[in-house]
C-alpha cells in the first residue's frame, strides 16, 4: 500500500518529536535570566519596582537610558516627558534614546549609550515599533551584554512584552506572535492582563506554542528578576499559564504581591508534561539490582558508617568520588574529603561542577567513570538535579551501582536517591512535594526519601505524600541513621530509626500509619515487613 504525502511526514515529525523527548535535548538550562530585570504590566509603574531598577543600576552612580521608541512621541519634543519619573530620584544621569530604523540601531552612537549604560528602561506604546527598529541588531547584542556585566533592563507595557523571545503584538482579537528580545527564556508576556481582559489572548498564544509559560501581567504591577527567581510587587497580581503538553489542558495561577515565583521550576512542569505522567501508576520494586546505597538521613555522620561505606566501596584504595552541589556557592573543594580520609580513604575526588559544560567535562565524566563510590552531600536536593539531569554525567552515577559499587548521601543526598524527589522546592524545604522538580535520581526505585524525620517532625507530611502517591514505598530517616540497602533489604544503622509509610495495606483510624524499624534491625522493601 503506497503511503500518501501527508502521512509520511507525519511519521517523520512524530520520529522526531520522540527522538527530542528521549535524548539530551530534554536538559533544561536552570539559570533563567541572564541577569536582572523589571518587567511592568502597564499603568503606573509600582514605586518598589521603580526603586529596585533603580538599586539594581548601581544606586546614586545609576547612569538610565530611557528608550522612548514604542511611544507615538519618540523622536518629539513631547518625549521628554519619559524623563519626569527619574527626576526626583538621586542618580547620576538619565538620557533618551530612540533609533529611527535597524541602521541606526546598528550605529555606533547608539550601541555607545547602551555600552555606557547600567540600566535600561523601555516605555510603553507599540512593540512593534521596538521590533521593527532593534531585533537583531548591535543594540540588541548590547543589551545582553548589560545583563552580564551586572546591569538591568526593565520596561512597562511594550517595554515588558518585548523581553521574551516570543512577543505577542496586535490588538485583543487580532494578536500575532513576533520575534522579541529572548531576554527571559522560555515564556511570554502579555501586559494590562486584567484590566483588558487578555487571559484567552495569552492562553491561545500559550497553547499554540505548547512550550512557553505565559506570564499575563496586570497593571500597576511588576516582576523583579534575579535570574531565575522573580518576586510580585504592587497592586494586581501575576497569572502564570503552563500548557500541559499531550494533555492539552491549561494549568493557571495567580500570585498576589510579594509572592515568589521560580521560573525553572515553572518550566519544567511545561516540559515535563509533555512527557509520560510521573510518577506511574504503577511503581517499580524498591529493588537495587547490583551495588549498595548508603542512605543517612543528615546530622551527625557515624565514623562506622564512613568506614563501611569506604570498605564496600574496595578498601582503602577504592576511588571515591564526591559531590557537594546541594550546597550554595561557593562550593568547598574539600568538602568531604577529610571525613573519607578520617575513615581510611586515600583515593578521594570532589567534583564542584555545576553548568552543563563543566559537568560533561573529560576531568568530571573520567572521575565518574572510575568511581568505586559516589557520595552526595547534604544542601538542597534540587541542586543535584540543575546540575546532573539530561547530561552524559548521569548515566554514570548509575553505572556506579551496575558495576558493584557503591552510592550514598546524608540529607539532601538521602532524597536524592529516591525515584521521587521529596522536598525539592527551590523556594524552600516546607513543601514535601514541588511541581516541576518530582523526580529524583532513582537509584532506589518506587520510593520517596526524606531525611531529619523526627527531629524536624515530618511525618505528617510523608503521610500527605503517600496519600498523593501509595504506589510509592515512603521513608523517613532520622539524623545520624543510615539505610543500607542491598537487593531488596534495608538494614538499618546509626542512632535513631528508620519509618516505612506502605499504602498497600490499609491505614486504621487512630493508629499510625507507618512502620518503624529500629537500628540494628531490617526491612525487605519489596514485602514491605521487617526481617525477623
Amino acid at each position: 500500500m503506497r503511503m500518501s504525502f501527508r502521512s509520511l511526514l507525519f511519521l517523520i515529525l512524530m520520529s522526531l518529536f520522540l527522538q527530542d523527548l528521549s535524548g539530551s535535548d530534554l536538559y533544561l538550562d536552570p539559570v533563567g535570566a541572564q541577569g536582572k530585570l523589571v518587567i511592568v504590566g502597564g499603568g503606573e509603574v509600582p514605586r518598589q519596582a521603580l526603586g529596585q531598577f533603580v538599586q539594581w543600576s548601581g544606586g546614586s552612580a545609576a547612569k538610565i537610558v530611557v528608550v522612548t521608541t514604542a511611544s507615538a512621541d519618540a523622536g518629539t519634543v513631547k518625549q521628554n516627558r519619559f524623563k519626569q519619573p527619574w527626576s526626583d530620584l538621586d542618580i547620576e544621569s538619565v538620557s533618551l534614546l530612540h533609533a529611527h530604523s535597524k541602521e541606526q540601531a546598528n550605529s555606533e552612537e547608539i550601541t555607545a549609550q547602551v555600552q555606557q549604560a547600567t540600566g535600561v528602561w523601555f516605555v510603553g506604546g507599540s512593540q512593534q515599533r521596538i521590533i521593527d527598529v532593534y531585533v537583531g541588531t548591535k543594540f540588541e547584542s548590547e543589551l545582553n551584554q548589560l545583563l552580564k556585566r551586572g546591569g538591568v533592563i526593565g520596561g512597562t507595557s511594550a517595554g515588558a512584552a518585548m523581553q521574551s523571545k516570543v512577543a505577542i503584538v496586535g490588538g485583543k482579537r487580532r494578536a500575532s506572535l513576533d520575534t522579541g528580545f529572548d531576554l527571559l527564556p522560555g515564556v511570554i508576556i502579555d501586559q494590562h492582563f486584567t484590566q483588558r481582559d487578555r487571559l484567552q489572548r495569552l492562553s491561545t498564544s500559550a497553547r499554540k506554542l505548547g512550550t512557553h509559560v505565559g506570564l499575563g501581567i496586570d497593571e500597576a504591577t511588576a516582576l523583579l528578576i534575579d535570574r531565575r527567581f522573580m518576586k510580585v510587587v504592587g497592586e494586581g497580581n501575576v497569572t502564570t499559564i503552563l500548557p500541559a503538553g499531550r494533555r492539552e489542558q491549561l494549568q493557571l495561577h495567580e500570585y498576589p504581591a510579594d509572592a515568589m515565583i521560580d521560573l525553572t521550576s515553572l518550566r519544567r512542569i511545561v516540559r515535563d508534561s509533555q512527557l509520560p505522567a510521573f510518577p506511574p501508576a504503577k511503581a517499580a520494586e524498591p529493588m537495587v539490582e547490583k551495588g549498595t546505597l548508603m542512605i543517612v538521613g543528615g546530622g551527625r555522620m557515624p565514623i562506622e558508617l564512613v568506614k563501611e561505606f569506604i570498605e564496600t566501596a574496595g578498601g582503602e584504595d577504592a576511588h571515591i568520588v564526591v559531590l557537594p552541589t546541594s550546597m550554595p556557592d561557593p562550593l568547598p573543594k574539600d568538602y568531604g574529603k577529610r571525613m573519607f580520609e578520617a575513615g581510611g580513604a586515600k583515593n578521594v575526588t570532589v567534583l564542584t561542577q555545576r553548568t552543563r559544560s563543566d559537568v560533561e567535562s573529560s576531568e568530571v565524566l573520567e572521575a565518574l567513570k572510575t568511581a568505586d563510590g559516589v557520595w552526595f552531600g547534604g544542601g538542597r536536593q534540587w541542586r543535584f538535579v540543575d546540575a546532573y539531569e539530561h547530561t552524559a554525567a548521569y548515566p554514570l552515577l548509575h553505572q556506579v551501582l551496575a558495576r558493584g559499587g557503591i552510592i550514598g548521601g546524608s540529607s539532601a543526598g538521602a532524597s536524592i536517591q529516591g525515584d521521587y524527589l521529596a522536598r525539592a522546592n527551590p523556594l524552600g524545604n516546607t513543601d514535601i512535594m514541588a511541581p516541576g522538580y518530582e523526580k529524583g535520581f532513582g537509584f532506589l526505585p518506587g520510593s520517596a526519601i526524606d531525611q531529619h524525620f523526627k527531629q524536624r517532625n515530618r511525618f505528617k507530611d510523608m503521610t500527605s505524600l503517600v496519600n498523593r502517591y501509595p504506589q510509592l514505598l515512603g521513608i523517613g530517616i532520622d539524623e545520624g541513621t543510615a539505610l543500607v540497602v542491598k537487593k531488596g533489604i534495608g538494614q538499618v544503622k546509626g542512632d535513631g530509626s528508620v519509618h516505612f509509610y506502605d499504602r498497600r495495606r490499609p491505614v486504621v483510624e487512630g493508629e499510625k500509619d507507618y512502620l518503624t524499624i529500629e537500628a540494628g534491625q531490617a526491612f525487605n522493601l519489596v514485602e514491605r515487613k521487617s526481617v525477623e
